[in-house]
């Protein structure tokens, strides 16, 4: 008779909760295997967006336009413009011969060039290059009353309310006058500004002679001017050989400092998709894509109809609505600039995607033992965690306070609060320039970085691993006290991948019991030869049995969140383990007395 019942209140008999787990192991694994059929779909037309060539052609348009020097001065070009005359030699000079070219380097003509431009005879020119400014009004800052007499006129910070709209110069021709701007463009976010859309706006002749005109003119008549913030050059080039249109803006601001900073953006995208074979490839993984894109919609529905708020309480949950929830961004508009921008914007939507649907995988593969014990380790500490980096930023904000206030006039590294801020992360990461600062202030400048160091690196990055080594090592003690993942995904697939032999034909059912029975015969033959007795022998295949019985009763995960009762057989199995196990320990003791007394007889 049974010590206790099969039952137990609250609880689900043996056999319940054995299919339940059976149930939710299977399940698992579909649906492991349906998302790495989804993974790989995405990883497919993630990569099928990129090509090799994006950054060949960036690399040639970049060293065309940004590296040329302007004639007679082989030591500036478009990085290195710093006033408004060097600004019109490079629009005269490299900007002019890289837009234009006319012929081949044999002077022979290979196509029309009235049609259009060829860069590097493979690359052409789109339409016409476009030139846009923006200004600032006069007086949108005030001088003070004491230095009047020196100067009158104030031109502040381009914002929107200092924008200047009024007909300056000539007043004819776009050039001259302000035009509205298109509410779906984009804004150009700076160095020293934002900056919104329309302006003062020519574009470029496909004639190389007119253009040179123009630019002569524009400088005759004083474009540029003490308002001047921001000029953008905007023009698109198309290469057939690689299927790629590389959209181009070159930036000059013109800063209520003084001076020039220039910046640049050179957008390589395939707009047209479908030309090639492995292009309908992709559209086909798109159409499996947006099928599993379903599925998974519907499938998540259900979770959260099933299980209502409780849904929302696990993290895996928040990454598939966050993954749901990025793919539906996939807007983009009919200009080329702003079709550059949203294409890259989609891509950089994808990019992301893709880093969390890799990141998920972690939610199947914690099932095995060593994931388990590192997501369990994180669960456990972060309420430490959340509290060291209140206490790190705090001193991380007041060391980048620090800086930026004592070296952000001289130091690059310091010269705005972000800067500071990603400065103490370099210092952390040991690229740092510690000559700079130093030259900068003898006396804090080493003050502010060796306490930094012994702070940050020395105290803090050190509790920080502190709390990590401490809760592992927690987590590590309840796992040898019989704590296991509740379903073991590397012995599942196993099940599954031998039933699948067997419904094959592939492998007999009697294979597994007959490897098994012919392993411990191999060992039971080793341990012969090494001198063990037959009593020996069995002894300890009657252990392993007794081992191997009890382990599958006590350690199974299957049962592992129900009380279980023992029966009178169990505890005679036990009992029987247990003296056995007392027996072999007292023969080991033996042998140990033995080798300890003939150790100390040679000793003597």
């Amino acid at each position: 008779m049974p010590v206790a019942s099969r039952w137990h209140r609250g609880g689900a008999p043996k056999h319940n909760l054995h299919f339940r787990n059976e149930v939710e192991s299977r399940t698992t694994l579909q649906e492991l295997l349906l998302y790495s059929i989804f993974l790989i779909i995405l990883c497919i037309l993630s990569f099928g967006m990129v090509n090799p060539h994006m950054y060949y052609l960036n690399e040639v348009m970049s060293s065309l336009f940004l590296d040329t020097s302007v004639p007679g001065d082989e030591r500036t070009n478009f990085k290195s413009i710093c006033s408004i005359p060097d600004f019109w030699k490079f629009m005269e000079g490299p900007l002019l011969e890289g837009l234009y070219w006319d012929s081949w380097y044999s002077n022979s003509q290979l196509y029309n060039s009235k049609n259009s431009s060829r860069i590097y005879s493979e690359n052409i020119l789109l339409g016409v290059p476009r030139v846009r400014q923006l200004k600032v009004r006069n007086n949108t800052c005030k001088v003070y009353s004491s230095l009047q007499f020196l100067m009158s006129d104030c031109y502040a910070k381009y914002t929107s309310e200092n924008e200047d709209i009024s007909d300056f110069g000539l007043k004819v021709h776009t050039e001259w006058k302000y035009s509205t701007p298109n509410s779906n463009s984009p804004w150009h976010w700076g160095f020293v500004g934002v900056y919104g859309n329309g302006g003062y706006i020519f574009t470029l002749s496909k004639s190389k002679s007119e253009t040179k005109n123009k630019f002569i003119k524009l400088q005759q008549n004083n474009w540029i001017t003490r308002g001047t913030r921001v000029i953008f050059i905007d023009f698109t080039l198309y290469n057939a050989n690689v299927n790629l249109f590389c959209i181009i803006r070159l930036v000059a601001e013109f800063p209520a400092t003084g001076g020039i900073l220039t910046s640049w953006q050179f957008y390589s995208v395939k707009l047209l998709i479908y030309v090639s074979y492995y292009d309908y490839f992709i559209a086909f993984c798109e159409i499996i894509f947006l099928i599993l894109f379903t599925l998974f919609l519907i499938q998540e529905g259900n979770k959260m109809k099933e299980f209502k708020f409780a849904y929302f309480k696990r993290i895996w949950n928040w990454l598939e609505l966050l993954l749901l929830v990025l793919l539906k961004r996939t807007e983009e508009y009919s200009d080329f600039y702003l079709l550059a921008h949203w294409r890259i914007f989609y891509n950089n939507m994808l990019a992301i995607i893709v880093f969390f649907a890799w990141i998920k995988i972690f939610k199947f593969i914690s099932f095995n033992n060593t994931m388990s014990q590192l997501s369990s380790t994180l669960s456990c500490c972060i309420k430490d965690i959340v509290g060291f980096a209140i206490m790190f930023f705090i001193i991380l904000l007041a060391y980048a306070q620090l800086g930026f206030l004592v070296f952000g006039s001289q130091v690059d590294d310091f010269s705005t609060f972000q800067n500071s801020i990603f400065a103490q992360f370099r210092i952390i990461l040991g690229d740092f320039n510690f000559a700079a600062i130093q030259q900068e202030n003898r006396i804090l400048g080493p003050i502010y970085f060796i306490t930094f160091i012994f702070f940050i690196v020395f105290v803090l990055l050190n509790m920080f691993l502190a709390i990590i080594n401490y809760t592992y090592s927690e987590v590590q003690d309840d796992y040898s006290l019989g704590r296991r993942p509740s379903f073991k995904l590397g012995e599942m697939i196993k099940k599954s991948y031998n039933n699948v032999l067997k419904k094959l034909k592939l492998k007999k059912p009697q294979e597994d019991e007959d490897n098994k029975s012919r392993k411990n015969k191999d060992l039971a033959e080793q341990a012969r030869r090494k001198g063990f007795d037959e009593n020996e022998i069995q002894s300890a295949e009657q252990m392993k049995k007794w081992k191997e019985r009890l382990q599958k009763k006590y350690y199974s995960t299957e049962i592992q969140d129900d009380y279980q009762p023992v029966t009178q057989q169990e505890f005679r199995d036990l009992f029987l383990y247990a003296v056995e196990l007392e027996k072999e320990l007292h023969y080991i003791s033996l042998k140990l007395n033995r080798v300890m007394r003939k150790v100390s007889a040679l000793s003597y």
